[in-house]
């Protein structure tokens, strides 16, 4: 039955009984007394009362599948509405469930492209920053270093603050190339390029602790790239807004047979804070490889990022 005629027939049957009622035992004087315009009165707020109570019990399907649509997040999949009600009810619902995952389909496809092509654009900035701007720095380096071999001494101190200024500069380019591509991650793999990471987070304010577990499965270049970028969106995080002065990061298995990669620190953390471009941006990540992300607060206070790898592509190592 549509909800059109469970609607109408719901009324008419309300509508029914009051009229069966004024036939019958319920009669109505000219003028009307006050006696039955009190029972008029309590017959119509009755009438209301169950015709409200009713259409709301009809409704109900519709008011749950209207909060579904208002909550739901192409970033955390897998969230259905459960197909209850009647008729076109129970079609709609279905019909919503299967455009949400035709939308989180097509998230994830065209989050795939951009993000492909996000890292080949890293790759040839990173490409740039080492074979021009760093060539054209270390030849100013050997420029400056052969002036001041050969000028007086008044000037020659002027000349060697010059190059130490242009070699920090140089290693800040060789440090942004580096995070731009991750060739140790390439060439020495993803247990070494998160040493490298911890490593190159450690600050005098800031100790970070890299633990890798032994005999992990192993895994394609897409999901080892995820987890690095993820590991390495936490890092940052930690050290620009977290205040802490401890991290660890944690490359484990999982007892379901995949891989678990944590990201801890001992900071303020999130808070009831909204959720930034950056977490936003891990998320996009996992849905990538078909993972799961937990940001939430740490049981010792801080923040812990989680990401959980439950289909490893290829066999243990």
């Amino acid at each position: 039955m549509s909800l059109y005629w469970r609607i109408f027939l719901l009324n008419a049957a309300v509508l029914v009984v009051a009229v069966l009622l004024l036939l019958g035992p319920v009669t109505v004087s000219t003028p009307v007394l006050f006696g039955e315009a009190l029972v008029l009165i309590a017959g119509l707020v009755a009438m209301l009362f169950a015709n409200a109570v009713l259409v709301r019990i009809g409704l109900a399907p519709l008011q749950r599948l209207a909060r579904a649509m208002a909550t739901a997040d192409l970033l955390q999949p897998g969230h259905r509405t459960t197909v209850t009600g009647p008729g076109e009810i129970a079609e709609l619902t279905k019909a919503f469930n299967a455009m949400l995952g035709r939308l989180e389909a097509e998230r994830a496809a065209s989050s795939g492209r951009v993000l492909s092509a996000q890292e080949a654009e890293r790759r040839r900035i990173a490409q740039e920053l080492h074979d021009e701007v760093g060539q054209t720095l270390t030849a100013v380096l050997l420029q400056l270093k052969h002036a001041a071999d050969r000028v007086p001494a008044p000037v020659r101190e002027d000349l060697h603050q010059a190059q130490e200024t242009t070699r920090a500069s140089l290693d800040e380019i060789r440090r942004i190339a580096r995070r731009l591509r991750p060739g140790v991650l390439e060439e020495l793999g993803l247990h070494s390029a998160l040493r490298s990471l911890a490593s190159e987070f450690t600050t005098p304010s800031l100790t970070v602790r890299p633990v890798i577990t032994p005999g992990l499965p192993a895994l394609d270049h897409a999901t080892e790239l995820v987890l690095y970028r993820i590991a390495q969106e936490g890092l940052t995080n930690t050290a620009r807004h977290s205040a802490a002065d401890e991290a660890e990061l944690h490359l484990y298995a999982l007892s379901s047979g995949g891989v678990g990669l944590l990201v801890r620190d001992n900071g303020r953390g999130i808070g009831s804070a909204p959720e930034g471009a950056g977490i936003r941006g891990m998320r996009e990540r996992a849905l990538l490889i078909g993972a799961e992300l937990i940001v939430d607060a740490g049981k010792k206070g801080g923040t812990e990022v989680r990401l959980n790898v439950t289909d490893p592509k290829d066999s243990v190592r």
